[in-house]
């Protein structure tokens, strides 16, 4: 071969450049990896793991900077299930910490600095110590990374320190985005609680409520993860997906407290202070019943003499007590009436024709026992609610829209005012607030729908229902997907997954 050919090969990279080469791309793809990644349980290990490949160490600990206590606390370190902390300005990594030097120690036991209760307690032989600093994009320290135990008996050199000090600083921004990313859960997290608490407050009687229907529909959510048939077989929500739905369950209800109380807790269909009045027209009927007797058996004595005294009174007491039982049954029927059903029911014509009674009051004007207004209240065919209640409730679902559309909510959280929005909407387009097309209605909303209804329905007794019986809210439940308005799929995966009972940790009643 000529030597001008020999001259131009390029040279051979050196073993020990290639090391290095292979070492700096190592941090690279571990930066990108870790500034992706925003759970600091999975973050810490993967940067531990990282640092100890890249300076060739038996094991490493990560330690963060606790600004406020001006402590360090390591929650992962490779050896240890504990968390550590010890004071800044302690130890090894506590003066890394303190003076944001690097500490390179070539034999353990020959440093005064080194604490020798560690390897007592664990039982492990430190040989060889780097420790450096991990400072953020300002220059600041915020943690350090300690590497023990170079391979193959040999001290860390430059280059370790160099590498380890590059990986810290990318470490470092990454644990700074995971710690924030904590903080905002945290907020959102607390945020949520309080609204739950304010809810619970204004409607003592439902309290619960919203955290169960949460973790019904979570449960719910996962059982689709196990479908191998059917229209959801494709369908898995991620980790985010789900602290959505968790949130848009927990929030569904917060409209209620734009909704007046007297007509959030109804318990019957009369108000008590209308019941109130009733009762007073009804013991005023009675008197006037009384009254008119008395009347009668005067002018009786006054035809037939006093010969015929007893036989009037015979028969004036049976007539009264005939007249008394007839309105004491009439009040009872009312009271039956005024009652709530959780089924719509009937039979309420009679209130109609009792309309049609009158009474005397003291004044000696007729007025009618049952007023035009109580005949349509106690006629409401289910629960308490008149058809202007009715929508002032079903109005929650338009506050509660609007108060989560005020919420800055993260990209990932972005559709929880949608998913809780659509709660009450039925697919065959009857429900509420917008009676919207089936295909519109997001499947995370129909999860929530049926574990609305369930717990609506076997929630322990509140002062306007009783409480229904598992079987029996199952039975509800089927008729209305029988009827076209809850998901057929989702009710099927409600009842073979047994969701009430793996969600709610108890045997349906």
């Amino acid at each position: 071969m000529p030597s001008s050919a020999l001259a131009q090969q390029p040279t051979p990279p050196q073993p020990d450049l290639t090391r290095r080469l292979a070492k700096l791309t190592s941090i690279l793809d571990v930066a990108k990896a870790m500034s992706a990644e925003r759970d600091l349980d999975l973050l810490l290990p993967l940067i531990l793991y990282e640092a100890t490949k890249v300076v060739e160490a038996d094991r490493c600990s990560l330690f963060i900077l606790d600004r406020e206590r001006n402590e360090l606390w390591s929650k992962v370190a490779q050896g240890s299930k504990n968390e550590i902390r010890l004071p800044v300005g302690s130890g090894i990594a506590g003066q890394v910490a303190h003076t944001g030097t690097i500490i390179n120690i070539p034999d353990a036991y020959a440093d005064t600095r080194f604490n020798r209760s560690f390897d007592v307690s664990s039982g492990y032989q430190t040989k060889t110590i780097l420790c450096v600093p991990m400072r953020d994009a300002n220059g600041d320290v915020t943690g350090v990374i300690q590497a023990l135990n170079k391979l193959d008996d040999l001290a860390f050199n430059a280059e370790d320190e160099e590498l380890l000090l590059a990986l810290g600083a990318q470490a470092a921004g990454a644990i700074e985005n995971a710690l924030l990313h904590e903080e905002i859960n945290r907020l959102f997290e607390g945020f949520v609680s309080a609204s739950v608490v304010a809810i619970e407050q204004r409607d003592p009687t439902t309290a619960g409520h919203s955290g169960r229907v949460a973790d019904l529909t979570v449960t719910l959510a996962q059982a689709l993860e196990h479908q191998s048939t059917g229209p959801y077989t494709q369908v898995r929500f991620s980790a985010t997906e789900i602290q959505e739905l968790r949130y848009a369950s927990l929030l569904h209800d917060f409209g209620k407290v734009g909704v007046r109380e007297n007509v959030l807790v109804k318990a019957e269909k009369l108000y008590p202070h209308e019941l109130e009045v009733l009762r007073a027209r009804f013991q005023l009927a009675r008197k006037d019943l009384q009254l008119q007797s008395y009347r009668r058996r005067f002018e009786a004595v006054k035809k037939r003499g006093d010969s015929a005294l007893a036989e009037i009174e015979a028969e004036e007491t049976e007539r009264l007590d005939t007249e008394l039982k007839h309105l004491h049954e009439v009040f009872e029927f009312v009271l039956t009436c005024n009652r709530p059903t959780v089924l719509a029911q009937g039979g309420f014509e009679r209130l109609t024709e009792l309309g049609h009674l009158n009474f005397q009051d003291d004044a000696g004007q007729t007025q009618p026992l049952l007023l035009a207004r109580e005949i349509q209240s106690l006629s409401i065919p289910r629960g308490t609610l008149s058809a202007d209640e009715r929508r002032e409730i079903e109005s929650h679902v338009e506050h509660t829209y609007r108060f989560l559309t005020q919420i800055p909510w993260t990209r990932a959280l972005r559709r929880v005012p949608e998913i809780a929005y659509a709660h009450h909407e039925k697919l065959d387009g009857t429900g509420y607030p917008r009676s919207i097309p089936e295909r519109t209605i997001p499947v995370q909303s129909r999860m929530m729908s049926i574990s609305d209804i369930y717990d609506a329905l076997t929630a322990s007794d509140r002062p306007y229902k009783k409480a229904v019986p598992h079987t029996l809210a199952l039975d509800i439940l089927k008729k209305e997907t029988e009827n076209g308005q809850l998901d057929r799929e989702l009710f099927k995966i409600f009842v073979e997954a047994e969701i009430p009972r793996r969600a709610l940790k108890h045997t349906p009643k």
